[in-house]
């Protein structure tokens, strides 16, 4: 089986599970391959926690799942060292994070120095515990879910950890077709029914091969005009930072692979330029009270940058 033949069917088994969100699953395979960590933004009841069991068993891969809540600790998160009586000795007893694909559900429910807990591991795949550095075996992908800031018991995240996520997609409610298949039971989504398409070794290998595609000198210069923008733009009180364009290009090299292809095109980098930037960027207050997102915002600097022609 190829490698586009297995990203194939690896799509098609998540969006016959997750009903009606086509562009989410393409961002959250974009950022698998990419080798990066993808932060999920909606309302309850969206299927947030069902993407995420449903890649992980379509993957072979080992899951963990950190439930986030005002009163949740670092150490609850990373692990910590007790005291064995029996054994006369400190044991280290590992936390959720030591997996290869995390769901840090409802990431935002805790506080500020709870969600810095997965910086480090997020960055440099190790945990330190005690003083001690414990490095992550395998690949290793943090999904975090997150309900919108507007709501009650909600904390802002970092800008730092912000930062740590590839990108942010936003999943927005189904369309009416979808709402119907699932009202009346025609789509109910299965996991039992679900098989793994591809085992750790293989996504080793996808992203390996993602990451050595190329990318003109004229498409990655796009890329980081496009990002550069962000940061001299009036509606922006804060634009995005050099891991925005390395993280715009890695993204645009997964998606160009997902579709097939062994070169990046202009589009790759448009479409996904506002999942890359929307989570880096903040509005200025004067502009959001006119009503104007991050997302608008990219929109507008996208068809400010003249796309390169082959």
């Amino acid at each position: 089986m190829t490698q586009h033949t297995q990203l194939a069917a690896l799509r098609a088994q998540l969006q016959n599970v997750f009903i009606g969100q086509e562009a989410v699953v393409e961002q959250t395979l974009v950022c698998l391959l990419a080798n990066g960590h993808m932060l999920l933004e909606g309302v309850p009841g969206l299927g947030k926690t069902l993407l995420v069991r449903a890649l992980s068993k379509s993957m072979s891969l080992k899951p963990g799942r950190i439930q986030f809540t005002p009163d949740l600790l670092p150490s609850d998160v990373t692990g910590h060292t007790l005291y064995d009586m029996g054994a006369s000795k400190f044991v280290t007893r590992p936390g959720p994070v030591f997996c290869n694909l995390l769901l840090a559900d409802e990431i935002n429910r805790a506080p500020a120095k709870t969600q810095a807990a997965l910086l480090e591991v997020m960055q440099e795949r190790q945990v330190t515990i005690e003083g001690r550095v414990y490095p992550l075996e395998g690949s290793f992908m943090v999904i975090a879910t997150q309900n919108p800031i507007e709501q009650d018991g909600t904390y802002p995240l970092p800008e730092a950890e912000l930062d740590r996520f590839l990108l942010k997609a936003n999943i927005d409610y189904p369309d009416h077709a979808s709402e119907l298949a699932l009202a009346q039971g025609k789509a109910e989504p299965n996991l039992t029914e679900l098989k793994a398409v591809v085992d750790q070794a293989t996504v080793s290998e996808l992203q390996a091969a993602c990451s050595a595609i190329t990318i003109d000198d004229k498409l990655a210069t796009y890329a980081v005009d496009i990002v550069r923008a962000t940061r001299s733009h009036a509606a922006l009180m804060v634009g995005a930072g050099p891991r925005a364009s390395i993280n715009l290009v890695k993204a645009a090299k997964a998606r160009a692979m997902l579709h097939g292809r062994d070169y990046v095109t202009p589009d790759d980098i448009k479409i996904l330029a506002p999942a890359v930037l929307r989570h880096r960027v903040r509005v200025a207050p004067e502009y959001e009270f006119d009503g104007q997102d991050a997302d608008q915002v990219v929109a507008q600097l996208i068809s400010q940058q003249h796309a390169p022609t082959p």
